[in-house]
């Protein structure tokens, strides 16, 4: 198994800063990045409510194969509360992820996992609390041995994604901030979610979402 790991050196995002980015859905986030860093339609919560607002830890992973995973694991530093992202090639046929990781991503104290591929003992997941995000689930389990990359830029679920960028996740599916804009993000975010609030109160007062929009009135053609 040839199994590597790349240097990380990226800014740690504090407290606060992540406090704040709990506030902002993924849908806001990317809208705010021109409607674009959203993983796939397929990239879903295993459970309605789950949310994850964490920075990335990536692993890459040969179709089936969750050896890297469980050396990504051995290794994160316990505590910091980062998330895990999976480039897994979007695989459904064979579970990468499953109980036994999940208890002990958590005993690191990882905040949540992201799966381009498939999970399975969704139940166990699901009572435990873990924020779990994949594109599938199924019963067939995985093999080790072929190898992968830890840290390394990866592509999952239609999102390029490195070390130390935000991971949103909640009902809508993920989102990705690139780490270098997430302070320009939120600020932008932030502006949406007042709009936003603006157009719900002039909607209230008899306004339709129509005329805020600046859509005309449709031309009468005759049939």
């Amino acid at each position: 198994m040839s199994l590597y790991r790349k240097g990380t050196d990226f800014q740690r995002l504090d407290e606060d800063s992540l406090a704040a980015w709990r506030e902002i859905p993924a849908a806001v986030a990317s809208d705010c990045m021109n409607r674009a860093q959203a993983m796939s339609a397929a990239m879903k919560p295993l459970a309605p409510g789950m949310r994850l607002c964490a920075q990335a830890r990536t692993v890459a992973c040969m179709v089936g194969d969750n050896g890297p995973i469980h050396a990504a694991v051995r290794l994160i530093e316990p505590e910091r509360g980062e998330a895990l992202v999976i480039a897994a090639g979007g695989y459904q046929d064979a579970a990468i992820w499953g109980g036994l990781l999940t208890q002990a991503a958590m005993a690191r104290g990882i905040a949540g996992v992201v799966v381009d591929g498939a999970v399975r003992d969704a139940a166990e997941i699901r009572e435990l609390g873990f924020p779990c995000f994949a594109s599938a689930i199924v019963p067939a389990g995985p093999h080790k041995g072929f190898g992968g990359t830890i840290d390394g830029t990866v592509s999952c679920a239609g999102c390029v994604l490195r070390p130390g960028d935000l991971v949103l996740g909640d009902d809508d599916g993920v989102a990705v901030v690139p780490l270098e804009r997430q302070a320009e993000v939120l600020a932008a975010a932030r502006r949406k979610i007042a709009q936003e609030e603006d157009a719900l109160r002039r909607l209230t007062a008899g306004e339709s979402l129509a005329d805020q929009f600046g859509i005309p009135e449709p031309t009468s053609v005759d049939s």
